[in-house]
């Protein structure tokens, strides 16, 4: 594999969870927004927001929130005598695609200036409770939180699939059982060589009375990643409910349709 610095950077990125209490300039910190915003974008349907809160997650100096940000398009549509037709589902996938690329951008960039970051996935479905913190106008919709600084860990990169299960020449393969244990075994071994859920203590804990047969000598990705969608988010009712007060209208619930 060919190896440069900026190559370097991204393939050592891992999450931190343990920050200095040294706080990145100004300087740095429009350098790290003005990268992201460098990204490749549809309409640029995004904003950053940087919390003034005293206490961040781990103790991060820096903890942004990127928005889905519908707001400026429509403002200047309507000086440019524009009305927006295109429906919310579509522009939302648009804007979470310019989001999400210039929150990559923003992590890039805050790595190769030896700082480190962690991704808050939770933003989405506190987005009236963020929206009133940051008095965001409506048609902003927070999609992920991000939290910088420097490292006070020096935990090593987190296990990936191998490259034969995620990248395909031409065609999608038809991926035997065999194939999908191979990929599993991976990445299970590999957390399991750092020990990762014993020292988090991150054993998600079975619902509907299943009984637990885990320990940390054997849990791992796959069983983690199988508990998070095997049992949480049932139906789409509460965060479609977060996008309707963020002032986005997408298809809901049939209301015959009973609640799980």
């Amino acid at each position: 594999m060919i190896r440069n610095p900026t190559i370097d950077a991204m393939m050592n990125r891992r999450s931190v969870r343990k920050y200095t209490r040294e706080r990145p300039s100004d300087e740095v910190v429009e350098t790290i927004v003005r990268a992201g915003m460098q990204a490749p974008f549809a309409s640029q349907l995004h904003s950053v927001l940087l919390s003034d809160r005293p206490k961040s997650p781990f103790g991060a100096p820096l903890w942004f929130t990127i928005c889905v940000d519908l707001h400026k398009l429509e403002r200047f549509m309507k000086i440019r005598g524009w009305e927006r037709v295109t429906n919310d589902l579509a522009m939302l996938m648009f804007g979470i695609q310019d989001t999400a690329y210039l929150a990559e951008n923003m992590v890039i960039a805050a790595e190769s200036l030896g700082m480190g970051s962690c991704f808050l996935g939770e933003s989405p479905f506190l987005a009236d409770r963020v929206a009133k913190e940051f008095e965001l106008p409506p048609r902003v919709m927070p999609l992920v939180g991000l939290v910088m600084g420097f490292p006070a860990e020096d935990n090593p990169p987190r296990p990936r699939y191998p490259i034969e299960c995620s990248f395909f020449r031409g065609k999608y393969p038809a991926l035997s059982d065999g194939d999908i244990q191979a990929a599993m075994k991976a990445m299970d071994e590999g957390y399991l060589a750092q020990d990762y859920y014993r020292k988090a203590k991150a054993k998600i804990p079975l619902e509907d009375g299943k009984a637990e047969t885990f320990t940390y000598d054997d849990y791992s990705w796959t069983e983690h990643i199988s508990r998070k969608w095997g049992q949480w988010y049932r139906t789409p009712d509460d965060l479609l409910e977060q996008f309707r007060l963020r002032g986005f209208e997408l298809p809901g619930r049939n209301v015959d349709e009973p609640r799980s």
